[in-house]
Order: structure tokens, then C-alpha cells, then sequence
């Protein structure tokens, strides 16, 4: 666990030591974003964090590849290269798209290539648990990968609309898959997890960029960062089902490890459901999906009346009650998890309404006070306290 812990802390520091160069080129070469109707912020700010993220990651790989207790995963795999050589690649179109706002069916062909490379370099869903585990072909592999990766990177980057929100909503789901990589790899001779070492570096990038993502944010990720993250989490996810074997863990245990398709899911559910009701509300309009709006969950926070800082941390909290939900049914007793999960949304979903529920009180308060001061009403009640 130290060690794990020790290439977060590297991947955290690199970001953040790494994020202020990171804006003073993105100033240098135009990469500003103006505002638009649709934003948020006010003022004019560098995009492009995503390089910053992507420097902290690859410095902890590195790092990582060198360290005795995990360098053997290194050995004989190219997985983790392979996974790094898509990082370079998404990000790098993220910053295309930062700088030059490339069309956006160009940008998903582009993302559609890379997944494909990503599979095709051995970053696959090798079982499909239809019923029993079933092996699936190479074709269906690299489609149902592909999909799936392209699905999440779109997913946080829909997202990502207020200050802080896709990180710290992919740093949540980083801790929880990680922790449960985690308890999986301990049923293992050596212990260590390409997955677990992908999923603390990602929660570092994420804590490091956030430090300077907080609202007032000095720097946006831009695509070139909700790309990244989105590409991160779910690749993660997907190396889990190549290091296990079926004969050697319990079922109860090894069914749920092999829902590659519903543990992106899980822990992106927030963004999902975000693009999911995004691309719905926009083809009903006949508009494209990818036409932009101010009916984004977040945007439909601050329109309840809560803060940008309030609505973060607010949609972290359902976030977290979502992904850590999701893991911890799969160690304790479901009765157990689903009473705390029940307490937790009725926290969540007060808090979320309150500035609403405010409002209305304070407008029927309103609306009363004008028949308590009536000259009538007033000599109703003396009569009525006189009878």
C-alpha cells in the first residue's frame, strides 16, 4: 500500500509543481478559451491542464516501472506502455482541440483511432459474463473496448463545467476502483496490480491539478485533460480482467470483477448520466449531440441557487455515495450497504434541494404576510380571541 501511495504523491507533485508552466504556455500560444454563453467563468482562462496531467503521469509509470515491487509487471507486458502511448495520444488531440476547437465529428473519429490502437496493442475486455464467463472474440473485444473508452472520454468531458468538478468526480472513482483492485490483487502470489498502479496514478494527476482547479480556477484541463481522465479510468478498469484467473478466485468474488462494462459505469455515473440525458434532450431538438448547452447537470445546480464551490462538492457527494456504493456491496452484507446508501441519499438529496426548498418557503412567507397586516384579518382575530 506505501508503495502505491508513494506514486500517487509523485504523480500529485509532478502535476502540480508542472500545472503553472503548463498555463504560462497555454497564454504564450493562444490557447485561452473565451467566454461563451454557455460558461460559467466570467474571465477569460488557459486551457490545456491536461498536459500537465499527462506529465505527471507518465514521470510516475516511469517511476514506477523501476520499482521492485511492481517493475515485474513491467516484464513480458506491454500494457502499461501501451495504455501510456494512448495517454500521449489522446491528450495530444485534446490540445489540438484546445487550441483550434476541432469539429467534433473529427475529434470522435480521432478517439475512435486511438481506442482501436489501444485495443488492438492488448488493452482489451477478454470475458463477457453473459451468463457464465464467456471468452469473446478478438473482433468483439476490440469493438465493445473501443466503444467503452470512447463512451467514458466524451462522459468527463461533458462534465466538466464547473471548477474542480471532472476532477475530483474521476479522483472519487479513482479511490474506490482502486481500492477494490487492490483487495483483488492481495488473492495473488505478488500482490501488485497494473490496475491499482494505474488507478493511484490517475487520483494523483487528479489531486495535483486540482489544487490549481479550485474555484477560482487559474487553469482549465480543457479536452486535453477530461479526455485524459476519461480515457484513464476506463482503461484501468479494463486491465483488471486480463490478470486474474477464473480457476483460482471464488466466484462471488471474480463474477463482479469481470463487469468491465458496468464498473465505468458505476464509478463515471454522474457523467453518464450527464451525456446520456445530454444526447437525448439534443437529438428530441433536432440539434447534434454534441451541440453545446446550459442544461448540463451542474448548470442546473447553480440555477437551483447553490455556489459553484456548494454544487462541487454537492455532486462529489453523490459521486462518492455511487462508486463507493457500488464496490462495498461486493464485501459486505447488501441489507448493510443499502441502509447506509439510503441515509447517505437522503443527506445528499436535502442538501441538493435546500436553496429550492428556501426559496419557496421564504415566497409563502411572503405571500402571507400581506393578510396578517389586513385591517379585516387583524379584527377577525380580536373577535375571534374575544369569543
Amino acid at each position: 500500500m506505501r508503495v502505491y501511495l508513494f506514486i500517487a504523491a509523485i504523480a500529485a507533485g509532478v502535476t502540480w509543481l508542472v500545472t503553472p508552466l503548463v498555463r504560462h504556455l497555454a497564454i504564450e500560444i493562444g490557447a485561452v478559451g473565451e467566454v461563451r454563453a454557455r460558461d460559467v467563468h466570467t474571465v477569460p482562462t488557459p486551457r490545456m491542464g491536461g498536459l500537465a496531467m499527462l506529465m505527471g503521469l507518465t514521470v510516475a509509470i516511469v517511476f514506477a516501472s523501476k520499482m521492485p515491487f511492481i517493475s515485474g509487471l513491467f516484464v513480458g507486458s506491454s500494457q502499461a506502455w501501451v495504455v501510456l502511448a494512448g495517454a500521449v495520444l489522446i491528450c495530444l488531440l485534446g490540445v489540438a482541440d484546445d487550441l483550434w476547437d476541432l469539429d467534433w465529428m473529427l475529434k470522435l473519429a480521432g478517439q475512435l483511432l486511438i481506442s482501436v490502437f489501444v485495443a488492438w496493442g492488448g488493452v482489451q475486455i477478454i470475458f463477457l459474463p453473459f451468463g457464465s464467463l464467456i471468452t469473446a472474440s478478438p473482433s468483439i473485444s476490440m469493438a465493445i473496448t473501443a466503444f467503452l473508452i470512447v463512451a467514458s472520454i466524451n462522459a468527463v468531458n461533458f462534465v466538466d463545467g464547473l471548477d474542480g468538478l471532472a476532477s475530483g468526480i474521476v479522483a472519487i472513482g479513482g479511490i474506490a476502483f482502486a481500492a477494490y483492485s487492490y483487495v483483488i490483487a492481495r488473492s495473488t502470489p505478488s500482490y501488485a496490480s497494473m490496475a491499482t498502479l494505474l488507478d493511484v496514478a490517475l487520483v494523483g494527476i487528479c489531486v495535483g491539478f486540482l489544487l490549481h482547479n479550485w474555484h477560482p480556477a487559474k487553469l482549465f484541463m480543457g479536452d486535453s485533460g477530461s479526455m485524459l481522465l476519461g480515457y484513464m479510468i476506463t482503461c484501468a478498469s479494463i486491465i483488471m480482467t486480463g490478470h486474474l484467473d477464473p480457476a483460482s478466485v471464488h466466484t462471488s468474488i471474480y463474477l463482479p470483477v469481470f463487469m468491465p462494462i458496468m464498473l465505468p459505469i458505476l464509478v463515471l455515473f454522474l457523467p453518464v448520466l450527464d451525456m446520456c440525458l445530454a444526447i437525448v434532450r439534443r437529438l428530441s431538438k433536432g440539434q447534434s449531440p454534441m451541440h453545446p448547452d446550459r442544461m448540463h447537470l451542474h448548470h442546473r445546480m447553480l440555477r437551483i441557487g447553490h455556489s459553484v464551490q456548494g454544487a462541487v462538492l454537492i455532486l462529489w457527494g453523490w459521486a462518492a455515495l455511487i462508486s463507493f456504493g457500488s464496490i462495498m456491496i461486493l464485501f459486505f452484507r447488501w441489507q448493510y450497504v443499502l441502509v447506509g446508501m439510503m441515509v447517505a441519499t437522503v443527506i445528499l438529496a436535502i442538501c441538493t434541494f435546500s436553496p429550492y426548498l428556501m426559496r419557496r418557503w421564504l415566497e409563502m412567507q411572503k405571500l402571507e404576510e400581506p393578510v396578517a397586516q389586513c385591517p379585516r384579518h387583524s379584527e377577525d382575530q380580536k373577535q375571534l380571541r374575544g369569543m
